[in-house]
């Protein structure tokens, strides 16, 4: 089976969706990125009454409140994207990634036919994935592989 057969075939359900925090629609930004950092998360899935309203992201943050200090006090909702695209948790892995591609965003939130929020599909989700469906070719890669010792280890 081939890499494109194989995320033809997994779902979204089974990568790791985790990474985010649920924010209330309403929070101060400066609260919102407390959160996000508590939490360990790099995104906010803004969420009112229940249902996913935004995205917001570190890319946010530098785009819309880095040089505008007075936005930490705003509500995050005046920096988050809105209304963002979402996909099912059935949603092949291979449908999403060329979603993502095709939008240029890097966070798919996904959320269940009932509108409830299941994660937020990532780059990484997917890099995840593939290290441990095939860990020696991942895993084991030098990180420069064109770089080589000028002489050999152990030598004077």
């Amino acid at each position: 089976m081939t890499l494109r057969q194989e995320l033809e075939a997994e779902q979204v359900r089974h990568l790791d969706l985790q990474g985010y925090c649920l924010v209330e629609s309403g929070t101060t930004v400066r609260q919102t990125l407390d959160r996000m950092r508590a939490e360990g998360g790099r995104t906010a899935l803004i969420t009112q009454n229940g249902e996913l309203a935004g995205v917001f992201t570190e890319r946010d943050v530098l785009r819309r409140v880095a040089g505008e200090p007075h936005a930490l006090e705003g509500p995050v909702d005046a920096v988050m994207t809105p209304r963002p695209i979402t996909v099912l948790p059935d949603t092949s892995a291979a449908d999403a990634l060329w979603l993502m591609d095709d939008h240029h965003f890097r966070n798919l939130p996904v959320i269940d036919r009932q509108g409830h929020i299941l994660g937020d599909m990532t780059y990484t989700a997917i890099i995840q994935y593939l290290a441990a469906r095939y860990p020696v070719e991942v895993l084991n890669r030098p990180s420069r592989p064109e770089q080589y010792p000028s002489k050999p280890e152990g030598g004077d």
